[in-house]
């Protein structure tokens, strides 16, 4: 590229004289990027007064001059005449400027690594004989050109032939932007608009810029040219690149983005999908396993729920209850290191969000060929154990088994059934017995309801909170809980590698108070101490139990599939599949992925929430103040569990744990905003 290193100051020699050596010659220089044409009608010594083909006077710095020439015209003359001539001698050197061929004249020289004067360019240009008028053509157009010489000490030097690809490489990427601009602005106008528009030659790369820009903001990577492209739309906001998407159909109007940001999609690739309806139609077969199908497995779950991975079993004989939990046998299905093995560690867990559902593992596994379905033979792992009716553990094995699903209740079935059949009443005393051994043995109760959002096809929302202390849900809750604590302690009481969960004691223990149940939670479940994911088997003091894992949910958990074929493996005297090496890291590179999940699940709910209080601006919703801060409130909107904080008004004074109700000000489901103003 035509470049002048340090200033844009032309060195050609200027000759020594009296101060009026310039007065009379044409002055050239760069004036905004432009190359002008002057005449000089003063020449001071460090200053040239110049008169332009406009008819304006300028002063100009003699350093700044690009090219001077030798000739000159007496300045005497009219002004009409010196602009007369000045225009002429301007339009001679135009002409000559379009007869030079730059790439010829970089051919010839560019094997040279000296630099070349004006005026032996304009030769090999013109030949011997050449004028003022020809030298001031080979200046411009090598300026103009920018991309075969540059300019140093007065000189012209060849750029190399790999610097010319890269300036002629960069133009032409200029040129395709501008273009861009130019046509994308004009497009995405019309679309702003709701007009009817034809699709650019681009299309495709201005959508990715939307895209980017919509997902990423001031950190996307072509922020400043989408935000130009948007500007040459007439808009000014960032957020409308999301609605143009929307309004493109390239997005939905409730498209979630931390799906996109993270990579996250709903569907498998052809391969995965190839090699899970290959791997369930593998007969397994049942050498090995314990013919379980005699038992009265029965699961309990959501009226939608497909991906049933655990069942239950119970039978009693006189003060013995015979208790089994069964769990999907995944591990014999799945083989490590395969590829869907490898897609299902990448996913980390199945992600169940309003309106949508991911899972971690095909729906022709995952609520078919493994699914606990209703008069199907499954392959499980099982626990069989024997307590008395106090809930006093007599003994327990794990086993790989067989088993035959007899019923299939939901929570509300089985809340309705507990008080009717003599097993499923019995099963809920036993659980309440099993949860109040481990409330004295320092658990922490702290569940609250899950918030439940369904969204119709006309997009009305609904939200609902169901109470996780029913009888149904507390069933299966304890026994999952059971289920994982003797897991983990056959694992490390028979040296098996393991993925751990433990947490230490909490930094205090409160107790409910007048504040009521809410409060409570949400103050105790700041002061407990971070979970800990380990290959180390420790207490977990939240749950009341001296070792705990995970190993209950096979289908929807990956750390649960690893912990069973640990278990699997041992159980069927085979080599294990993982060190302890091996786990810590997987651990270390599952946990990112977990953390991931959590936050796409949480704005999710927030999302929802917002969009819902939106439709219902104006609105008074029930309050509980959390904290005072000294210029705000921070508030549990009870109806949702949601917090939000509030600022403090003049004159407004509440106390923590009091109730009070707000109305919704400002919703903003997009932004994350969402403003509340107390209700007297």
């Amino acid at each position: 590229m035509l470049t002048w290193e340090g200033t844009l100051v032309s060195k050609f020699p200027v000759r020594n004289g009296p101060k009026t050596m310039n007065q009379g010659k044409i002055v050239e220089y760069i004036d905004q990027g432009n190359f002008v044409s002057a005449l000089c009608i003063e020449d001071d010594g460090q200053r040239l007064h110049l008169l332009t083909l406009t008819n304006r006077e300028v002063n100009l710095s003699s350093k700044r001059a690009v090219f001077i020439s030798k000739g000159s015209v007496n300045t005497r003359k009219s002004r009409a005449e010196l602009l007369s001539w000045l225009k002429q001698a301007e339009e001679r050197r135009a002409r000559l400027e379009e007869k030079i061929q730059v790439k010829e004249l970089w051919d010839l020289v560019r094997e040279e690594e000296t630099g070349f004067d004006f005026e032996y360019l304009a030769q090999l240009c013109f030949g011997e004989n050449v004028t003022d008028d020809h030298v001031s053509a080979l200046v411009r157009a090598l300026f103009k050109d920018k991309v075969h010489f540059k300019m140093k000490d007065g000189r012209f030097l060849p750029n190399p032939e790999a610097k010319v690809e890269q300036v002629l490489t960069q133009m032409e990427e200029e040129a395709r932007k501008e273009e861009m601009l130019l046509q994308g602005g004009a497009w995405l106008k019309r679309v702003h608009a709701n007009q009817n528009a034809q699709d650019p030659p681009h299309k495709e790369d201005i959508l990715k810029t939307l895209v980017e820009l919509a997902l990423y903001g001031q950190d996307a990577p072509g922020f400043k040219f989408t935000k130009a492209l948007l500007g040459r739309a007439g808009l000014s906001d960032i957020g409308d690149a999301r609605k143009l998407l929307v309004k493109l159909g390239i997005w939905e109007e409730n498209e979630n983005l931390d799906l996109l940001r993270l990579g996250i999609s709903a569907a498998f690739t052809e391969d995965v999908i190839h090699e899970s309806e290959h791997v369930s139609k593998v007969e397994v077969g049942s050498a090995g396993r314990e013919d379980l199908r005699h038992l009265p497995v029965f699961t309990i779950d959501g009226p939608l729920t497909r991906d049933f991975d655990d069942a239950i079993s119970m039978e009693i004989e006189g003060d013995v209850i015979h208790l089994g939990i069964h769990i999907a046998d995944v591990a014999s299905v799945v083989p490590p290191d395969s590829l869907l093995d490898k897609e299902a560690a990448q996913r980390g867990s199945s992600l169940y969000l309003p309106s949508l559902q991911i899972p971690m593992l095909p729906t022709t596994l995952s609520q078919d060929a493994l699914s606990l379905r209703e008069g199907y033979d499954r392959l499980a792992i099982s626990l069989l154990a024997r307590l008395n009716k106090g809930g006093d553990l007599i003994d327990l094995r794990f086993l790989p088994s067989l088993i035959r699903v007899q019923r299939q209740l939901t929570y509300d079935q089985a809340n309705e059934l507990y008080l009717q059949e003599e097993l499923l009443g019995e099963l809920h005393r036993l659980t309440q017995v099993l949860r109040q051994k481990r409330v004295e043995q320092g658990a922490l109760l702290l569940s609250l309801p899950e918030i439940v959002i369904e969204v119709d096809d006309n997009s009305s929302i609904s939200i609902e909170m169901l109470d996780q202390d029913t009888p149904s849900r507390m069933i299966v809750a304890e026994l999952m809980i059971f289920y994982n604590w003797m897991t983990a302690q056959f694992c490390r009481d028979n040296g098996i590698p393991a993925v751990y969960r433990g947490q230490g004691e909490p930094g205090e223990r409160l107790s409910i108070g007048d504040a009521g149940y809410h409060y409570y939670v949400f103050k105790q479940r700041r002061k407990l101490t971070p979970l800990v994911i380990d290959t180390e088997a420790r207490p977990h003091a939240g749950l009341g139990v001296d070792a705990y894992t995970t190993a209950s949910s096979p289908i929807r958990r990956y750390f649960d599939l690893l912990v069973q074929r640990q278990i699997r493996n041992f159980l069927f005297n085979e080599a294990l599949d993982y060190d302890q090496e091996a786990l810590e890291n997987k651990r270390m590179a599952l946990e990112p992925v977990l953390k991931d999940l959590e936050k796409v699940k949480r704005n999710r709910i927030r999302y929802w929430i917002q969009k819902y209080l939106h439709q219902h601006t104006g609105e008074k919703l029930r309050a509980l103040v959390l904290d005072t801060l000294s210029n705000r409130y921070r508030l549990l909107l009870t109806e949702f569990l949601m917090v939000v904080e509030m600022k403090r008004q003049s004159g407004q004074l509440f106390s923590e744990g009091q109730a009070i109700t707000v109305r919704v000000k400002k919703s903003d489901p997009w932004n994350d905003v969402l403003l509340v103003e107390a209700v007297e």
